[in-house]
Parts: C-alpha cells; sequence; structure tokens
C-alpha cells in the first residue's frame, strides 16, 4: 500500500493512538494527533512520547479545515465509527481507517488473525507461544494489549504476526488480510455500539472478507451462525467442535482432542494433559491447533506447548487458596458468555461476583448456567439491581442475592460466607468502566485483596 502523499489524522490519545502517530512521524508521514475530549493537557499528551514534539495536536471540536486538508483519520478502536466528527471527515471524503488497517500497510509477513465474542486473549497467546516454541519470528498484537501500529514496521517476510481483533477494530478495515482467520465464536455484546446482533455478526465476519482461496479459515462448527456462514467463506474452512466428530477438522471425542486432516485421524492430546480449565478453553485449544498446523507447525511441536501452557491473566486464573476456599480471578469474564464459561468451569460450590457496566446485555443465560452452583451471588456496579431481577425473575433464591457498593466489599462478603471446599469467583459478566479504568484494574484489585486475606 503506497501512503506517498497521503496526510493523516490520527484520533485518540491513548495506547492505540499513540502507537499509530509515532509509527507514521518515525517515517516520516504528515500526521496530526487530534482528541475530542479538552480537558486532556497537551503537555501530558506530548510526555507520552518523544516523537509528538514534532507534530501537532488538536484538542476540542475538530476545525473546519481539518477534513479539506488530510485524506486519511485512522480511529483508535474506542471511538465510534458514527461519532460525529467521524461522520464530519467522512463527508468531507475523508477515507476512515483503524489502527489495525495503518499497521497492515507497513505489514511484510504473514498475518494470523482471530476474533469472537470469547476466548480470543487465551486463544492468541497460546498460538504466540505454539509459533515461537516453533523457532518463527513471532509478534503477539492487537486487542491483547499490545499496538499493532507499534511492531508493524519491524516485521520481515518471515514474520508471522498473531493479531487479537475485536469488532471495534474491524469496523474500519479495508484492505486487511490474513493469511489464516478465525472466529470463536458469535454471542451477544457490545450491542450499545454495534445496536443489532446482526451487525455485531456482521463487523466480526469482516476478518474473512478480503481473504482468498489459498488461505484458511478456523470456524466453531458449534456456532450455527459460523456453521451457515462457513458457505460465503473463500478461504479453506477448518472446523473445530467441541461436541461431535468431524469428517475434517479438531474435535473432541470422549477426553481425546482429535486431528483429522486429509483422510487422517491423528490424537493431539488429552483433556487432563492440559493445564486450562473448561470446555470452552478446549475449543480455545483446537483452534489454536489449527491455526498453527495450518502454517506448517508439527502436532508434535503444538502438543509440546499445549500441555504446558497454564492460560492469561484475568481469565479462569487461579488466584490461590486460604483456609479451604479457592480463588479465581476472571476478570476479562466481561459479557454474559464469558461469564457462564467460567461458572462451569468450576468443580465447587461457587460465591459468584458479578455486575459491573451496562453494555445493554441480557443476563438470563448466566442465570439459568448457574444449576445450582451458586450458592450466592454478590452482586456491584451499575448492572446490579439489573442482574438481580433477572435472577429472580428466573427462580434464583432473592436471599441468596447480596448487593454491594465495591469489590473490597464483595470480597468481605464472600469469605463472610464460603465454607471450606466453596469457590470464590469474579466473573462479572460485564465490563469494569464506570468503577476501574480496565478490566485488570479489577483483577489487579481482586488479587490483591485475596493476597491480604493472609494478613
Amino acid at each position: 500500500m503506497n501512503l506517498s502523499g497521503k496526510k493523516f489524522l490520527v484520533a485518540g490519545t491513548g495506547i492505540s493512538g499513540i502507537a499509530a502517530a509515532e509509527l507514521l512521524v518515525k517515517h516520516h508521514i504528515p500526521v496530526v494527533l487530534y482528541d475530542e475530549n479538552s480537558q486532556q493537557k497537551e503537555e501530558e499528551i506530548r510526555g507520552k512520547s518523544p516523537v509528538l514534539q514534532e507534530i501537532a495536536i488538536l484538542l476540542g471540536e475538530l476545525p473546519e479545515h481539518i477534513p479539506e486538508e488530510y485524506d486519511i483519520a485512522v480511529l483508535s478502536p474506542g471511538i465510534p465509527t458514527d461519532a460525529p466528527f467521524v461522520e464530519r471527515m467522512r463527508a468531507k471524503g475523508m477515507e476512515i481507517w483503524g489502527e489495525i488497517e495503518l499497521a497492515c500497510a507497513f505489514e511484510r509477513g504473514r498475518i494470523l488473525a482471530i476474533t469472537g465474542t470469547n476466548g480470543k486473549t487465551t486463544t492468541t497467546s497460546l498460538l504466540g507461544e505454539i509459533l515461537k516454541h516453533a523457532g518463527l519470528d513471532v509478534k503477539v498484537v492487537g486487542n491483547i494489549g499490545v499496538p499493532y501500529t507499534g511492531l508493524a514496521a519491524d516485521t520481515r517476510e518471515e514474520s508471522v504476526t498473531v493479531a487479537e481483533i475485536s469488532s471495534f477494530q474491524l469496523e474500519t478495515i479495508h484492505e486487511f488480510c490474513p493469511q489464516v482467520s478465525a472466529i470463536l465464536n458469535l454471542t451477544p455484546d457490545h450491542l450499545n455500539r454495534h445496536y443489532t446482533m446482526e451487525n455485531y455478526c456482521r463487523i466480526k465476519e469482516r476478518i474473512t472478507e478480503n481473504q482468498k482461496e489459498d488461505q484458511f479459515c478456523v470456524l466453531n462448527y458449534e456456532d450455527e451462525r459460523l456453521r451457515k456462514f462457513s458457505e460465503q467463506v473463500k478461504a479453506r474452512v477448518i472446523f473445530f467442535s467441541s461436541k461431535r466428530k468431524l469428517e475434517e477438522g479438531y474435535y473432541l471425542e470422549g477426553e481425546t482432542i482429535v486431528q483429522a486432516w486429509n483422510g487422517i485421524r491423528t490424537p493431539l492430546c488429552g483433556i487432563g494433559e492440559l493445564q486450562l480449565l473448561g470446555n470452552h478453553n478446549y475449543e480455545n485449544v483446537m483452534a489454536a491447533a489449527a491455526m498453527a498446523a495450518a502454517v506448517g507447525v508439527s502436532l508434535e511441536k503444538i502438543k509440546e506447548v499445549l500441555v504446558t501452557f497454564t492460560g492469561v491473566a484475568h481469565r479462569i486464573e487461579y488466584v490461590g487458596m486460604k483456609k479451604g476456599v479457592r480463588f479465581y480471578n476472571d476478570s476479562k469474564g466481561t459479557n454474559p458468555d464469558a461469564a457462564i464459561q467460567a461458572v462451569r468451569a468450576m468443580k465447587w460450590p461457587v460465591l459468584l461476583i458479578g455486575g459491573g457496566y451496562d453494555k445493554d446485555s441480557e443476563y438470563d443465560e448466566w442465570i439459568h448456567a448457574f444449576e445450582g452452583k451458586v450458592k450466592k451471588l454478590v452482586l456491584l456496579g451499575a448492572t446490579r439491581e439489573k442482574i438481580r431481577d433477572t435472577a429472580v425473575r428466573l427462580g434464583y433464591p432473592e436471599q441468596d442475592i447480596i448487593l454491594t457498593d465495591s469489590l473490597q466489599e464483595a470480597v468481605s462478603t464472600c469469605v463472610d460466607y464460603a465454607d471450606t471446599g466453596d469457590a470464590v469467583l469474579l466473573s462479572p459478566a460485564c465490563a469494569s468502566w464506570g468503577m476501574f479504568r480496565n478490566y485488570e484494574e479489577r483483577g489487579d484489585m481482586f488479587r490483591e485483596l485475596v493476597k491480604a486475606l493472609e494478613r
């Protein structure tokens, strides 16, 4: 992609925006950095990177002349594509890109891209470890916390970029084309941004739109929407399934994960050998294995990593045991489907901490998944009453629901009610915004609160 003569506006001054601006400045491409929030301080923004001393920074309302003078706007993922200032730029003929599209312009190697509602971070991390173990030059980027634009210029022809891609990032792609893509699952999420489930799914499916016949797409056979969508995919589809035997693909047969490929069935590993808990994680394992095998990694190398991988922080993360009570941090469970998987992975009676920012989610399926396993439901945040009302409507005992005002109070409440052999699970089914900056901060506080119990 030739960027010669193009002038860029980068919108957003968080980690993605700063990385995008740095990439453009280092390649001597004209750029201005913009943030709609007039309360930001210019000197603080410039302090985030030395290269920002060289460019203009605009804050507050977008000046009228900007859309006429600049060619491409690069939006940070948190900026809605229908924000008024974005609509103004689009109406004036500016191209609207995201950070992923900009990074793609500098990518020289192969891209392996993963999306889906849940499991992205675990699958991305696991795939990255497998490829590193196989001796490849690997960059792990995207929604996992490392901006793609921060590493794209460091890629080589032999590099492999493993990218976790969110729906926010897929809204703004144009030529982005992974060698191997994966859509892990599709369940309702971010409907406050995407408005309808149909629109959300359509955006997720865009990860495949530029792929060709000699490339690969990994899909969950047990997701009915994805099974039907596979008929539209140009790339060669590789299915995985946790519920049935497949003629071609990866599937769970009893206690064993099996690869069926070109008419040959090969056991990959037993689920008892894995460090990860839960059926959803077996699906993540199959997806990562399928993607690694698609780029030529041997099953032997894949298995060596599968049986040692312990998971990612904040995703059903074992924090410790206090007086016979286990504590698990699933702060990354920011939607009901993710929280369902965490509850199902628990093998003990559960005291469940839930609630947070309202993304217009519904909680019926989450409550149904309790199935007598959740002995106390401890709620906090903006959604606590909404979740309580849903639970009571569905027959969960109201006397076992406790509303709290903070995570500290929620943990203390769980300790008061927990018996030896129970598990305390933080799996909120909601985003952390409003009470915390992000799910990492929420999970870190939970860890500290559990550690403090010793004292």
